[in-house]
């Protein structure tokens, strides 16, 4: 008998998927405070929540029995994943469950800006009639910019083009075929800013798309340019979008997220009928609650009674006596699979990686998910796990070949990943040391010995001397201190790679300084 608390408001339909096992104790608790949460979490083995219950630290922890934590939605931003994994905690989401909704709220969005319809609306009901005060625009012929063509994306893509709008993309994981397949055109970020009328965002919120869209950026667009976002808040920049409104640069703008929710001073209420507001509605519609509910709720079911594993954000599909064995070497691809990602510029086209040695003979299916999960993180965060990395990386037209061989002339145990960008072709190789440790082994043609772990700066010089020591200068000036290093090189004097592993991460600054070191050929951060 398992039990499973439900934290949040989750439909009927969910719920009696769940209730009508005899095999589950359902509890809905709803509304509970931090404390109380963790006071009651240690008695069940799942835990469903939205977006309301904050999975932090201190709650899995509190979890003993946890098995499953199951968001019935996209976004993680609410769960401790790397908590839940270290605890050996399954996180499971629905990243499917409400693409239609917030496609359809963006274009809700993109009309009511257009035409002004809030604001005529408030008009008419005051008794008014201004028909001149409410000249709107149309969507035909003009062109949409849309900023990442994920499932969401796409599903905007293919509804502009029905308005006979023209489409503009920016997506680094999308072959360029898919895009023409569909009739959107591919081009670079700066490409999208310049030629747009209209302007959306479909990506997760990270390091790299917080405040992606700025006062530089909004300095490239159009005049009178209309921005859209139904993503997270952040990716966006308020203040500089505020700024952008004021100036006349901006025409207008439509929101559904926020960086503080709900927001308390939030600087784009002072406008009126050019910019729309709405409360983070993009997944309320029935329909998709009902969705997102049903589907995890036959997830966990799954999960507990032993019948498979979907969408989940942590764990492989594989049995458990299995994932023991190779748990070492998921861990390995992963890292092998982020690392090269953020050494690579350009669209990712094609991914070949090669099973060396003893690890050869075994099922190496959930190494290669693990291993395009690392590659595609970078980019869509929570939206891709284990389970749809590899369904994920084929929407995109991304080529992917898998090879074995049983014979390993350096190592015991080798992974070879290459891949192709439109730009680059990087190979990197990673093995195990004492069958459990991860190391990078090879970047391109330069042999090391990296720990992929933490902040890391990679580096490619001219191999003289003095670089480690005014290195090691430069980063105690800056209060960094340097964990551990490895070298490379061609040849006595020639060009030569290395790999600093840093206690806390190196600004963008600092990063510069770098850069401008003698012999510095190269300089770039990996966050793993």
């Amino acid at each position: 008998m398992f039990k499973i608390l439900v934290s949040d408001a989750l439909s009927e339909e969910g719920l009696g998927v769940l209730k009508s096992s005899k095999d589950f104790v359902v509890d809905v608790k709803t509304g509970l405070k931090a404390d109380e949460l963790k006071g009651i979490v240690g008695d069940y083995d799942a835990l469903v929540v939205r977006s309301a219950t904050k999975v932090t630290a201190e709650v899995i922890e509190a979890g003993k029995k946890l098995k499953i934590v199951g968001r019935a939605g996209v976004g993680l931003d609410n769960v401790d994943l790397a908590a839940a994994t270290a605890k050996g905690i399954i996180v499971m989401n629905t990243p499917g469950g409400n693409t239609i909704s917030t496609a359809e709220h963006t274009m809700s969005l993109i009309m009511s800006l257009s035409r002004n319809i809030p604001l005529a609306d408030a008009s008419m009901k005051k008794k008014e009639w201004k028909r001149k005060d409410f000249m709107g625009v149309e969507l035909y012929n003009k062109t949409i910019g849309i900023v990442g063509l994920g499932r969401i994306g796409m599903e905007v893509a293919k509804r502009c083009l029905a308005f006979g709008m023209r489409v503009k993309a920016y997506d680094p994981f999308l072959s360029r075929e898919v895009a023409e397949k569909i009739g959107v055109e591919l081009g670079t970020l700066e490409d999208v800013y310049r030629a747009a009328d209209y302007i959306t965002v479909h990506v997760p919120l990270t390091e790299e798309t917080k405040g992606m869209i700025s006062d530089k950026e909004i300095g490239m667009m159009k005049g009178g340019v209309r921005l859209i976002n139904c993503a997270r808040g952040g990716i966006i920049d308020e203040q500089a979008l505020a700024r952008g409104l004021e100036s006349g640069k901006v025409a207008g703008a439509a929101l559904d997220v926020y960086v503080e929710e709900p927001p308390k001073d939030c600087p784009l209420a002072k406008f009126g009928a050019n910019v729309v507001l709405t409360p983070h509605l993009g997944a309320s519609t029935e329909e998709a609650q009902v969705n997102v509910a049903i589907e995890i709720a036959h997830q966990i079911s799954d999960a507990l009674l032993g019948k498979g594993i979907r969408n989940a954000a942590n764990f492989p599909s594989v049995d458990p006596e299995t994932y023991h064995a190779l748990q070492p070497y998921i861990n390995l691809c992963e890292k092998l699979g982020s690392f090269t990602s953020q050494i690579a510029q350009g669209a990712l086209t094609e991914v070949n990686v090669t099973y060396s040695g003893d690890i050869a003979a075994h099922d190496t299916a959930p190494l290669t998910m693990a291993l395009m999960k690392g590659l595609l993180s970078p980019m869509l965060q929570d939206t891709v796990n284990f389970i749809n990395s590899l369904s994920l990386a084929k929407d995109r037209g991304i080529r992917t070949t898998e090879l074995k061989s049983l014979q390993s002339e350096e190592f015991v145990t080798l992974v070879s990943l290459e891949i192709k960008t439109d730009k680059e072709t990087h190979r990197v190789a990673g093995t195990l040391l004492s069958k459990s440790d991860p190391r990078i082994v090879k970047v391109d043609e330069f042999y090391v010995e990296a720990i992929p772990s933490g902040c890391m700066l990679l580096m490619q010089n001219w191999d003289k001397p003095g670089i480690i020591g005014n290195l090691g200068k430069l980063m105690g000036e800056h209060n960094i201190n340097i964990a551990a290093m490895s070298f490379g090189r061609e040849k006595q004097g020639g060009r030569a790679m290395s790999v600093l592993n840093v206690d806390s991460c190196v600004s963008a600054e600092l990063l510069e300084k770098v850069k401008k070191q003698p012999h510095i050929l190269s300089a770039k951060i990996v966050e793993l």
